[in-house]
């Protein structure tokens, strides 16, 4: 049996406790002993230092590590150290981005309680919360956090906020009384109290049932160490990629010493020529700019209030197939607020912003005058009068002091106009009894300027209905008969069927200067008024979002610990839920097994009355299906489920530093719109990042195939390694990093996700790099040959030729790299960046051929003005060629 199915008497046996006196200080030391701690548990810590040189496991960085030997074994020691900088800065910037991401149980160990109110040996005492054993009977009140799991055995008014946990915006209410009902979730446990959450009324006293690792908090702590971070695309890709490089390179190598020594070279030479074509295999330029790139990417997200924590998140939401989303605070506004009010058959209808006092009344349809409904005055007022909460305003924003209920009751009444402080200079509280669990109600007795006292009550519909004799219809007050009870009961239904929740007002007139010795005398015989019926609302901007989402096929999950029947409203009215999604309980989850949730998880858009471990499965059951799946949340309950997700997505405001350390990005306005332009900023870094692949894989073809070429002719080698270097790091590097901040093209919000396992070279890319870097190759080969033909003794001009050739046939290519389709679809001067970045490589390659002092570095000699006629028509050939093969297909 389970201590919330155990009455006080059981489980004071169960865990051999004394309730009036509490352990004594043997039994606490043996128990600290048995349990240890009540401290939360950490995984092994990843060192600094090892955290540091964890960057250099990545594929790529292996090869151009790689790649330095080979300089070096050259003799090229300043290409050797520039390789080795690149290399560096990348560790630097990946260490920079990750140093916090392990943060998680730290976040958690301070949300438990630093000191709690501890009966031991007959007597309260104030003791370290680490120091606390099962057993151990706390106390608590209004403002603590709870120190461990508790078992209820007394309480007063007792609500507990505990969202963080179970993601429900609204305080519970607790009892003590045992529960008997099976696969309770955590927000159903009314009497419990559990570890990291917060007392907002009333006080109570329990009996510690859990500490450490054993309480719910540790379960979410020991999910959270053993779900695995996932591997994003772009990393899996890029490392897909290097390996095709370093195969490439050990396969041209060992070709060219093959072919050299056969043709009768010797083995030295023909090494140095293979190792040049390992060199040209090599963009050594990428993982820099891959990185530059994001980090670009990354700044543009933060004007979009989005902050990434980790930089291949910015790519990887922009193939996302799936959005979890919770629904507390990050589709709704988290800000409880009245829409609905009924009394005498009447419906009225509020609007306004959560906490904001402005609004106006409507019956049907047409805006109203509050003054001329007697009935609306008074419910209004009345509600505002029995109500403990307080409206703060700091800079333009509304926040309530107190209870969520009452703040909405508050605000309602102040959209009518009017004011507490007013009120009470014209009514007097003269006695109050206190909201109760068991009662379910809150009353005050109040005295009006003529002397008269009335009780004023609110509490929950069906229990005020019992208490009440009478009814206020049309402004009299009449019998509540069974007919008229019925009436009540319908519109309590119509609005628990909006999932709003609902408070009723009553009153009574009592004799002047009576005083009321119970709250039983106090709250019988009531006139009902009506009802208030309150929702926190979805944000106004949701709906457009999620809908520009599923126009780019990424279909919206809402997942929340709230009940089913407001999860489907708030899932409706957000289209989130269509006719033929299915919603999930927390029940039928805990009795499905992963297997059978992969069956009907594409099925499902809303998952109710959830607990983290659910949130982890349905995270796996959708990965286990291909979809990459994005996870929103705020609270401690989201943390590992967003640590598992592909992309963890976590609130600034209303998050829980628990969620924001296990998240790869943060949200600042806790918008989820603000995920939709993260998606669009992440789908056009990717076809970025793509574009500069394309540039600098066909520059490299070029190049190997140049050199392949030629001696497979028996021509000297047209580029020497320094030239061939200097082409992949300076002049290649700055175009490929305008074309990371290049626009998109056409809408990439009306496309589909890509398929999360299309590789590098998908949708035409392969063929694009092949055939440009084949003609670059081609043209460079012929500009060396008829260089070296007319002067066969000036050998360093001829590759100087070649060189500034491959040059200038790579910067016009990466105009036509902007399109997927040719140069001509797009206005080439429509990238800035890239003008600029083409001017710049051009002033650099004039300065290696112009500039004596640079001349013996590279190799090079000054090129006559005629040549240059020659080299500019051959190096438009790549480019122009395939754009007119082009146009004759779209003219057909």
């Amino acid at each position: 049996m389970k201590y919330h199915e155990m009455n006080t008497k059981e489980v004071e046996e169960a865990l051999n406790t004394d309730l009036s006196s509490g352990l004594t200080s043997a039994d606490v030391k043996k128990r600290l002993k048995q349990y240890g701690n009540n401290e939360l548990e950490e995984g092994e810590k990843q060192s600094v230092l090892l955290l540091f040189f964890s960057q250099f496991k990545d594929f790529m960085v292996l090869v151009l590590l790689a790649a330095t030997l080979i300089s070096g074994f050259l003799g090229e020691y300043i290409d050797a150290i520039a390789i080795i900088a690149i290399v560096v800065i990348n560790a630097f910037l990946g260490f920079f981005q990750e140093i916090k991401a392990e943060k998680s149980l730290q976040a958690l160990k301070e949300l438990s309680a630093p000191q709690v109110q501890v009966l031991r040996d007959e007597q309260w005492i104030k003791a370290a919360s680490k120091e606390i054993v099962p057993g151990d009977i706390l106390k608590f009140s209004s403002g603590d956090r709870i120190g461990a799991d508790i078992r209820l055995i007394d309480v007063k008014s007792l609500e507990i906020e505990e969202s963080a946990l179970t993601g429900e915006s609204l305080p519970v209410s607790k009892t003590i009384a045992a529960l008997s009902a099976e696969n309770l979730g955590i927000g159903d446990m009314e009497n419990m109290a559990f570890m990291g959450t917060m007392v907002t009324r009333g006080s109570g006293m329990g009996v510690v049932v859990g500490t450490g690792m054993k309480t719910a908090m540790g379960q979410i702590a020991d999910l959270l160490q053993s779900a695995e971070s996932m591997t994003t695309p772009l990393q899996r890709r890029l490392e897909q990629l290097g390996k095709i490089l370093i195969v490439t390179a050990l396969l041209l190598t060992a070709l060219v010493v093959i072919v050299g020594v056969i043709q009768g070279h010797d083995l030295y030479t023909m090494f140095l020529a293979g190792v040049s074509l390992a060199v040209a295999a090599i963009p050594e330029g990428l993982p820099a700019i891959v990185t530059v790139a994001l980090s670009l990417g990354v700044q543009r997200m933060i004007k979009q209030n989005a902050i990434v924590r980790k930089l291949p998140a910015v790519e990887t939401l922009g193939c996302a197939s799936v959005i979890c989303s919770d629904k507390t605070g990050t589709m709704t506004q988290n800000e409880m607020t009245v829409t609905h009010l009924w009394s005498s058959g009447q419906t009225w209808f509020v609007d306004g912003v959560g906490y904001e006092p402005r609004g106006s009344f409507f019956k049907n349809d047409e805006r109203i005058d509050v003054n001329s409904e007697k009935a609306l005055q008074q419910m209004l007022m009345f509600g505002m009068l029995c109500n403990h909460a307080e409206l703060i305003q700091k800079k333009k924003e509304y926040m309530v002091d107190g209870d969520p209920t009452e703040g909405a009751l508050l605000v309602a009444a102040m959209k009518a106009g009017y004011n507490r402080d007013d009120l009470l200079k014209e009514f007097n509280i003269v006695q109050e009894f206190p909201f109760d669990s068991t009662r379910k109600m809150m009353s005050v007795i109040i005295k009006d300027p003529h002397g008269r006292q009335y009780v004023v009550t609110k509490g929950a519909p069906d229990i005020l209905v019992g208490k009440s004799e009478a009814i206020l219809w049309s402004g009299k007050k009449q019998l509540l008969s069974q007919e008229v009870k019925h009436t009540v009961q319908s519109a309590i239904n119509e609005l628990a069927s909006k999932a709003l929740r609902t408070i009723a007002i009553g009153f009574k007139e009592i004799p002047a200067q009576t005083l009321v010795l119970d709250e039983k005398e106090a709250e019988k015989n009531l006139t009902f008024i009506g009802l208030q019926g309150m929702i926190d609302p979805p944000r106004p901007e949701v709906k457009t979002a999620v809908k520009e989402c599923k126009d780019a096929g990424i279909k919206t999950v809402m997942i929340t610990g709230d009940h089913v029947i407001t999860a489907k409203a708030i899932a409706k009215q957000l289209g989130i839920l269509s006719n033929h999604s299915k919603v999930l309980d927390g029940p039928a989850l805990t009795n499905m097994s992963l297997e059978e949730l992969e069956e009907v998880v594409d099925d499902v858009s809303v998952f109710a009355r959830v607990s983290p471990e659910h949130k982890l499965k349905i995270v796996k059951a959708l990965q286990s299906k291909g979809h990459i799946v994005a996870m929103t949340g705020d609270g401690v309950n989201d943390a590992p489920a967003i640590k598992a997700a592909d992309i963890g997505v976590a609130m600034g405001i209303t998050g829980t530093d628990v969620a924001k350390e296990a998240s790869a990005l943060v949200l600042l306005d806790d918008n989820f719109a603000t995920i939709k332009a993260a998606i669009k900023e992440g789908r056009n870094i990717y076809e970025n990042i793509r574009k500069f692949i394309r540039y600098l894989l066909a520059s490299n073809v070029g190049e190997i195939l140049v050199m392949l070429f030629a001696m497979l002719l028996a021509l000297p080698l047209p580029l020497v390694p320094i030239q061939i270097l200097w082409v992949n790091l300076v002049t290649d590097g700055l175009p490929a990093m305008a074309l990371g901040l290049d626009q998109p093209e056409g809408d990439v919000m009306k496309r589909k996700p890509r398929n999360p396992k299309e590789g590098v070279f998908a949708r035409g890319l392969g063929w694009k790099v092949v055939s440009r870097g084949f003609l670059i190759g081609l043209v460079t080969l012929l500009a060396f040959m008829f260089a070296y033909k007319d002067n066969p003794d000036h050998l360093e001009y001829a590759q100087t030729v070649a060189f500034a050739t491959l040059v200038l046939a790579q910067l016009i290519h990466v105009f036509d790299c902007r399109s997927e389709k040719s140069i001509l679809s797009r206005n080439p001067f429509g990238n800035k960046y890239l003008v600029w970045a083409v001017i710049s490589s051009l002033l650099m390659v004039l300065a290696v051929i112009y500039y004596p002092p640079l001349q013996p570095i590279f190799h090079t000699v000054p090129i006559l003005a005629s040549d240059w006629w020659i080299i500019t028509g051959l190096s438009a050939i790549p480019t122009f060629l395939l754009a007119g093969s082009f146009l004759l297909r779209k003219t057909k």
